[in-house]
């Protein structure tokens, strides 16, 4: 019920206190579902260092770090954006040239990191990946969900990869259930190389 200060200041701007009520009702309604949905701002970001456009679900943070794949000491950059309970992430690693070996070594680790977070075997199926300028590259993708963290918490991860000359791409979508297929398929969809 509404004090009573309210009750009255409410009665001059609407009709009766029955309307009052259900007006609050519907408010009230709205504000508890807009804070259990996640909230999706969708913004696209070009990233034209390491080649690529990309829709993310926020505004983005990024982040480096160096990695060892196949003996070379590599740096890997990230593109990160929160909503929901996932995390959409972009990786570029910065090979030291296009050597197609090196492509397949990096890929390789890349999924089997990914899958090795949630102990789980990465089984890798192909996937078409656009270029902005038309057209399309072959790359891959998995699924994969187990327990991962400290907590030993579900996780669900869902990732694409691709090589492009001297980059290697990873975007994935970590979360703790599976996230709703609109949101993924904006995601990866939204994903171009220059």
């Amino acid at each position: 019920m509404f004090p009573v200060r309210l009750r009255r200041a409410a009665a001059r701007f609407l009709p009766n206190i029955a309307s009052a009520n259900k007006l609050m009702c519907a408010t009230v309604t709205c504000g508890a579902l807009l804070a259990c949905t996640p909230s999706y701002d969708w913004r696209t970001v070009t990233n034209n260092d390491d080649g690529y456009e990309v829709t993310l679900p926020a505004k983005p943070r990024s982040e480096e770090r160096k990695i060892d794949i196949a003996g070379r000491s590599m740096t890997m950059r990230m593109q990160t954006a929160e909503a929901g309970d996932a995390v959409f992430a972009v990786g570029t690693v910065v090979l030291p040239s296009a050597d197609p070996q090196l492509q397949r070594a990096t890929l390789d680790f890349l999924q089997q990191g990914l899958a090795r977070n949630v102990n789980a075997k990465p089984e890798a199926r192909a996937t078409q990946i656009d270029l902005a300028a038309g057209g399309r590259v072959l790359g891959s993708e998995i699924e994969v969900k187990g327990e991962g963290g400290e907590k030993r918490e579900s996780r669900t991860i869902h990732a694409r990869f691709v090589a492009r000359g001297a980059h290697v791409y990873q975007l994935a979508i970590v979360s703790d259930k599976t996230t709703p297929t609109e949101q993924a398929e904006q995601f990866f969809s939204s994903f171009k190389l220059f």
